[in-house]
């Protein structure tokens, strides 16, 4: 006869651990792999630093800026203490919505979550390996330049997107709160 999990066990499981887990810490892992390889390759086998601005289309560039701020160049932290607050804050971010993660009953919702998870820790390994976030993709038309970003960034804003829609369109209860449904 085996003896029952510790209940203390059980109910961290609990808290971690859901039925759309693997689907977003999953996609998560896919954000992060695609993210790191896409920087490696501009930095290290393309070399954007050493091209500069290249363009792509009338509208779109490939350039190498180094984001100290969070997305999008926003709130720009200079220092040590500012660089590891960020870092610090991202995977507290990515705990908290990994709980959020185990308590989903949506699949939208569980991959949208992963998106955010896997950008935010995409840019946290940049920072803990550059210090700062390496962003290429420069959009601009009519004389206005949008902020430069990178894959990680598109990631968080699509999983905030399918947040949305979830929310918006197929029912909050089902986004966060089983018990609702």
């Amino acid at each position: 006869m085996q003896a029952a999990p510790p209940p203390s066990s059980v109910m961290l499981r609990n808290w971690l651990w859901g039925p759309l887990s693997p689907l977003g810490l999953g996609i998560a892992a896919l954000t992060v792999l695609a993210d790191q390889a896409h920087k490696a390759w501009m930095l290290y086998v393309y070399d954007i630093g050493a091209k500069g601005p290249v363009a792509i289309t009338s509208f779109f560039d490939l350039v190498l800026v180094w984001n100290q701020g969070i997305s999008y160049g926003l709130i720009p932290q200079q220092g040590v203490a500012g660089r590891w607050g960020l870092i610090l804050f991202a995977f507290g971010a990515s705990l908290a919505l990994a709980v959020w993660l185990a308590r989903l009953t949506s699949p939208l919702a569980a991959v949208s979550i992963g998106l955010i998870i896997g950008g935010a820790i995409g840019n946290a390994i940049d920072r803990i390996a550059y210090g700062a976030v390496a962003d290429f993709f420069s959009l601009h038309a009519f004389g206005y330049q949008w902020y430069v970003f990178n894959i990680a960034d598109t990631a968080i804003v699509a999983g905030v997107v399918g947040l949305l829609y979830e929310s918006l369109f197929r029912g909050h209860k089902k986004v966060g709160n089983p018990s609702k449904m």
